[in-house]
């Protein structure tokens, strides 16, 4: 398949489809292509690939929002890479394909994916403006160096369960009703140890801290996550590692309030400035640059710089900077510039209150 279809349609729902609704018709999906009712049917294979996909940027909250606003490229500029294979699958929904499939589900003494792991990261508002990449640090279990991930102390070897003779199931019979469980005596792990490792307690791993490298895309939002994949915890047995959700909390910028792509900034300018015009130096995302202020400008105007907002994550282009004009008024005249004031009020015809003080209030009683 070589364009990739909306994902709303490769499971047959509507955009506003809640998350229950999409896990039901997820399900559906995945139990008819499955590769293991579908054998030598690469298109079925394709088919099953595809909704697991879909599901997986659907069902997830973050990567659905990007979806909806940014297509296919607003999850991949987060770090999503597509379908990651068919354990990805079934750690969404336990062994409920398996069970529906015949295959009573994935063998508990075998491989097992690593678990995810989640971190808040704080990154300044430049970060989002250029890009940006930060090595992170991740406390996660790692190997006994030891036992070598063993769990068994030096100079012994984890031993096959008697119990389920290493399966790490075991089967119950009852008339017609076979019922299979995890075996209590190794608890699914289809070993036993005899002389826990020192180290880690026979576990296998260690607590250390990883440094990982963390790539910002331009345009990211605060609030949105990013995903490492591999970045969680070490599988077990030699299986795949977990993966590594980031949720980026961006600092504000004092001079710029964000509207998704688009900045805002306010500037000052005096009554005569904006009569008169004038040449002004405002903040931007290049520095301080000059703008020319038109007379007659009014307040609340507003100058738009286009292209020179925030970059469009996932896309060309970048959003606006909107310079909103702010006309300031002085509270306070002395006298001279009061009555340069009244001189061109009297000229345009402009009626305005009489001359406060006590001047002005004889004058004014002299008038009535």
């Amino acid at each position: 398949m070589s364009a990739k279809r909306d994902y709303y349609e490769v499971l047959g729902v509507e955009r506003s489809t809640n998350a229950s609704e999409i896990k039901r018709a997820y399900r559906k999906k995945a139990v008819t292509f499955h590769p293991d009712r579908n054998p030598d049917n690469p298109e079925a294979e394709e088919r099953f690939k595809e909704a697991a996909e879909a599901f997986e940027v659907l069902n997830d909250p973050e990567k659905r929002e990007l979806y909806n606003r940014f297509g296919h490229e607003g999850p991949a500029r987060a770090g999503f890479s597509g379908f990651q294979g068919t354990e990805d699958v079934f750690a969404h929904f336990g062994d409920l394909f398996g069970d529906l499939l015949g295959r009573g589900g994935r063998q508990r003494g075998g491989p097992g994916r690593g678990a995810d792991l989640r971190m808040r990261l704080t990154i300044p508002f430049s970060d989002v403006v250029d890009g940006a990449e930060r090595e992170i640090t991740v406390p996660r279990r790692h190997r006994c160096d030891d036992c070598g991930g063993t769990g068994a102390a030096e100079g012994s070897s984890p031993t096959s369960c008697r119990h389920c003779s290493g399966t790490g199931q075991v089967v119950h019979r009852q008339g017609f009703f076979t019922l299979q469980t995890t075996c209590p005596a190794c608890r699914g792990e289809g070993s036993t140890i005899e002389t826990p490792c020192g180290g880690c307690s026979g576990t296998g791993v260690q607590q250390r801290d990883a440094q990982l490298k963390l790539r910002i895309p331009a345009g990211l939002d605060d609030g949105q996550t990013l995903r490492v994949a591999g970045g969680g915890e070490r599988g077990s047995r030699g299986g795949p590692a977990g993966n590594l959700y980031v949720q980026i909390h961006v600092e504000e910028d004092a001079r710029f309030a964000r509207d998704e792509f688009d900045l805002h900034s306010i500037v000052e300018v005096d009554m005569l400035q904006a009569c008169l015009g004038t040449t002004l130096t405002v903040p931007s995302l290049e520095g301080d640059i000059e703008i020319e202020l038109e007379a007659g400008t009014q307040p609340e105007d507003v100058i738009v710089r286009r292209g020179k907002g925030i970059p469009v994550l996932g896309r060309r282009g970048r959003g606006d900077h909107h310079i909103h004009v702010r006309v300031t008024v002085p509270k306070r005249l002395d006298a001279r510039h009061e009555q340069l004031l009244r001189e061109f009020a009297e000229d345009a015809e402009i009626p305005v209150s009489p001359k406060k003080g006590f001047l002005g209030s004889l004058l004014s009683r002299g008038k009535e």
